[in-house]
C-alpha cells in the first residue's frame, strides 16, 4: 500500500500479551496521536505492539504468557505478528509491514533505549549508526559486476578502434584497385583490337585456330587458378603470422597474471563464511541482550503492573523475630513507602532487592552489548576487506581463464590454417606442373607465321588474368569495408552503454559519500531550526562536521569518514566557545538524539515507505518544548504516536487525538 493511500485510513491495532498488555483494540487516525497517562499504564507496551506489527523485533512477550499476537489494519491491508516463547527466548513470526526493520528500529521507533538517541548521549560513532542500514556488501558486489562489464566493453571498443584505423587504408586500397581495373580494361580493349587486326591478315584453318585458342584458354584458366592458390596461400600465411603475434601478446599478459590458485579463493570463502556466522551469532547475542535490557527496564519503570502485583503477592513477609505475625506485616507496610524508591521486588526470585544492584547489573549488560556491537563492527570491516580481496582474486582468475581459452582457440586456429597451407602448397605444385605441360602444348601448336598472333593472345590472356585478380581483390576489399562499417556501427551503442556504466559506477562509488553528506546536512538544518524553536539558553549551535580520519579496519589502516559533533555556546558577555556533548543538559542531549534520528529517517527515505514514527520517554523536556518538538516531527510522518504524562500532554494542541485507556 502506498503512503498516500495509507494516510487516508485510520490505523487499527489489536494486541494480546504484548509487554504488559493482556488484550486491547485501539484505533487512531493519521496525524498526531497522544497516549496520555501515568507510568505503568501500558503506553510503552502499546508502542511496542505498533513496532512489532510494523516489523520490529524489539517487542516483549507478557511475562506470564507463552504466546502473543498483534494485528495492524490499514484500509484493506492487514499485517500480523505472532510472538512465541521457545526455550527461554521469544520467536517472532508472521507478515509485518516491513520486510527489513533495521532502519525503522534506528530512526522511527524512538523509545527510550533507541540506539540513535542513545548514540548521541554516549558519544558513540554517529557515522556508523547512520550508515548501518546501507548494504555495503551489495554495493561492492554491484561495483565489481559493472567493472567486469566495463572491461569487456573497453576490449571491444579497443578492437573497434583498431578497425577504425584500418578503414582509411581499405578505402585507399579500393580506390587504387578501381583505378588499376580501369587501366587494365583499357589496356585489354587495345590488345583485343590488335588481335582483331592481326587475325584478319592470317589465313588459317578453323580447326587450327580453334585448337590454338583452346590451348591458350586452358593455359589462361590454369594460370588464373594458380594465382588464386598463391593469393590464398599468402593470405593464410599472413593470418598465421598475425595469430602468432597475438598469441605472443596474450602469453605475455598471462605471464603477468599470478594465476590465482583455487585454494586461495576457497580459503577466503571459508573464512568469509566463518566470519559471517560469527557476525550472525554476535547479532543474535546483541538482539537477545537488547530484549533482556528492554524487559528489565520496563520492569523497573513499572510498565508490567500485573507481573509486579503477582510478585508483590508472593514476596515473603517476616517480622524482625521471624514470626510473620500481623504486627510484622504492619511494620513492613509502614516501611514500604520509605523504601519504595530504593528497593523493588526481584522478578526472578520474588525477593526485595536494591534497585541500585539491578541498575548495576543492567549497566554491565549494556557494556556487554556495546562490546559485542563494537566486535560486530570490526567483523563487518574485516568482512568487507576479505570480500574485496576475494572478488579481486576471482576477477584475476576469470581473466586468466579467459586469456587461456583465447590462447587455446588461437592454437587451434593456427593448426587449422597450417593444415590449409600444406594443402594449398600441394595444390600450387600440381598447378605449376600442369602449366608446364600446357605451355609445351601451346609451343607445339605455335607456327612461325602465327608467332605474332600467339604473342598477342598470350598478352591478352595475361591481361584478362590480371583483370580477374584485381576484380577479385576489389570484391574482397568491398566485403571487408562493409564488415568493418557494420562493426563500427555498433561502436556508438557500445560507447553509450559504457557511458551509462561509468555513470552508474560513479553513482555507486559516491553513494555512501552522498548519504553521509545528506545525513550531515539534514541533521545540521533540522538542529538549527529546532534550537531556534526550543530557545535553549546560551547554545548558539549544535552541528556535525564530516571529516576524514585514518582508522583501522581489520588488518589495515584506511581513510574513513567520521562525524564530529560540535557544540557552540556563548557567554553572557557575547563570547562564543566550543563545548562538548558531555556538558549538555539531559534535555539538550535528548533533543539532539531525536534530531539525529529524524535525519536518519529522512536520509534513508523511510518517510516514503514507513508512515509511522513512535515517541516515548520525553520527560527530560518541559511541556512547552515537548509540544513544539511533537509539532515539528508531525510534519515528517503521517502517523506520529507519542506517549506522554498527562501534564506534558496538556501542552499539546487540543485537536490532536488522545488515547487514555489501553
Amino acid at each position: 500500500m502506498s503512503q498516500t493511500s495509507v494516510a487516508e485510513h485510520p490505523a487499527e491495532i489489536a494486541a494480546s500479551n504484548i509487554g504488559g498488555i493482556s488484550e486491547t483494540e485501539v484505533s487512531f487516525s493519521p496525524g498526531v496521536t497522544v497516549l496520555t497517562g501515568r507510568n505503568a499504564t501500558n503506553r510503552t507496551s502499546f508502542l511496542q505492539a505498533i513496532m512489532a506489527a510494523l516489523g520490529s523485533e524489539h517487542a516483549s512477550l507478557k511475562g506470564d504468557s507463552d504466546e502473543g499476537h498483534v494485528e495492524l489494519t490499514l484500509g484493506e491491508n492487514v499485517y500480523r505478528r505472532a510472538l512465541e516463547r521457545e526455550g527461554g527466548t521469544v520467536v517472532m513470526g508472521g507478515e509485518p509491514y516491513l520486510d527489513d526493520p533495521e532502519g525503522a528500529d534506528l530512526f522511527a521507533f524512538l523509545l527510550e533505549n533507541n540506539e540513535a538517541r542513545r548514540a548521541v548521549a554516549r558519544g558513540d560513532d554517529l557515522r556508523e549508526v547512520i550508515m548501518r542500514p546501507v548494504d555495503t556488501d551489495a554495493i561492492q558486489a554491484e561495483i565489481t559486476r559493472l567493472e567486469t562489464r566495463k572491461r569487456d566493453l573497453d576490449d571491444r571498443l579497443d578492437r573497434l578502434d583498431s578497425l577504425d584505423d584500418r578503414l582509411p587504408e581499405l578505402e585507399q586500397r579500393r580506390t587504387r584497385l578501381e583505378d588499376q581495373i580501369e587501366d587494365k580494361r583499357t589496356e585489354l580493349e587495345a590488345k583485343n583490337t590488335e588481335i582483331e587486326n592481326a587475325d584478319s591478315t592470317v589465313d588459317d584453318t578453323r580447326e587450327q585456330k580453334s585448337a590454338f585458342e583452346n590451348a591458350l584458354d586452358d593455359l589462361q584458366s590454369t594460370r588464373s587458378e594458380l594465382d588464386n592458390v598463391r593469393y590464398r596461400l599468402d593470405t593464410q600465411r599472413e593470418s598465421i603470422q598475425a595469430l602468432e603475434d597475438e598469441r605472443d601478446d596474450l602469453e605475455t599478459e598471462v605471464a603477468d597474471l599470478s594465476g590465482t590458485p583455487a585454494g586461495d579463493i576457497s580459503e577466503l570463502d571459508s573464512e568469509i563464511e566463518r566470519l559471517r556466522d560469527h557476525k550472525q551469532s554476535l547479532e543474535s547475542t546483541i538482539s537477545q541482550l537488547q530484549r533482556v535490557l528492554q524487559f528489565n527496564e520496563q520492569m523497573l519503570d513499572g510498565d508490567n503492573p500485573e507481573l509486579q502485583n503477582a510478585l508483590q503477592e508472593t514476596a515473603p513477609r517476616t517480622t524482625a523475630n521471624g514470626d510473620g505475625d500481623e504486627d510484622g506485616a504492619l511494620t513492613d507496610q509502614l516501611l514500604a513507602d520509605e523504601t519504595a524508591d530504593e528497593t523493588t521486588v526481584c522478578w526472578t526470585c520474588g525477593s526485595e532487592v536494591d534497585r541500585e544492584a539491578i541498575d548495576e547489573t543492567l549497566e554491565s549488560l549494556r557494556s556487554l552489548r556495546e562490546e559485542r556491537a563494537h566486535e560486530r563492527n570490526e567483523l563487518s570491516s574485516e568482512l568487507d576487506e576479505l570480500t574485496s580481496q576475494r572478488d579481486a582474486l576471482r576477477n584475476e582468475r576469470d581473466q586468466h581463464e579467459r586469456l587461456q581459452r583465447k590462447l587455446d582457440d588461437i592454437d587451434r586456429e593456427i593448426d587449422e590454417r597450417e593444415e590449409t597451407v600444406d594443402e594449398l602448397t600441394s595444390e600450387r605444385d600440381r598447378l605449376e606442373d600442369e602449366i608446364g605441360e600446357l605451355e609445351t602444348d601451346v609451343d607445339e601448336l605455335e607456327d612461325q607465321d602465327h608467332s605474332e598472333l600467339l604473342d598477342l593472345h598470350k598478352e591478352a590472356n595475361q591481361l584478362e588474368f590480371e583483370l580477374g585478380r584485381l576484380e577479385n581483390d576489389l570484391e574482397d576489399v568491398d566485403e571487408e569495408v562493409q564488415s568493418v562499417e557494420e562493426r563500427l556501427d555498433e561502436r556508438e551503442d557500445l560507447k553509450r552503454e559504457r557511458a551509462d556504466l561509468q555513470d552508474e559506477l560513479a553513482d555507486l562509488r559516491t553513494r555512501i559519500e552522498q548519504l553521509e553528506s545528506e545525513a550531515v546536512e539534514e541533521f545540521n538544518d533540522h538542529m538549527e531550526t529546532i534550537l531556534g524553536i526550543l530557545e535553549y539558553a546560551n547554545i548558539d549551535r549544535i552541528w556535525i562536521e564530516r571529516t576524514e580520519r585514518t582508522v583501522r579496519e581489520g588488518r589495515r589502516k584506511v581513510q574513513r569518514s567520521v562525524f564530529d559533533l560540535h557544540v557552540v555556546r556563548s557567554t553572557d558577555d557575547g563570547r562564543t566557545y566550543e563545548d562538548t556533548i558531555d556538558h549538555l543538559s539531559e534535555s539538550e542531549r535528548e533533543v539532539t538524539g531525536l534530531v539525529f534520528a529524524l535525519a536518519g529517517y529522512l536520509v534513508h527515505e523511510l518517510h516514503e515507505k514507513l508512515p509511522f514514527i513512535v515517541l516515548d520517554s520525553l520527560e527530560a523536556l518541559d511541556s512547552d518544548r515537548i509540544a513544539a518538538l511533537v509539532e515539528y516531527f508531525s510534519d515528517y510522518a503521517e502517523y506520529l504516536v507519542v506517549a506522554l504524562l498527562p501534564e506534558d500532554a496538556a501542552g499539546l494542541d487540543e485537536s490532536h487525538e488522545r488515547i487514555t485507556t489501553i
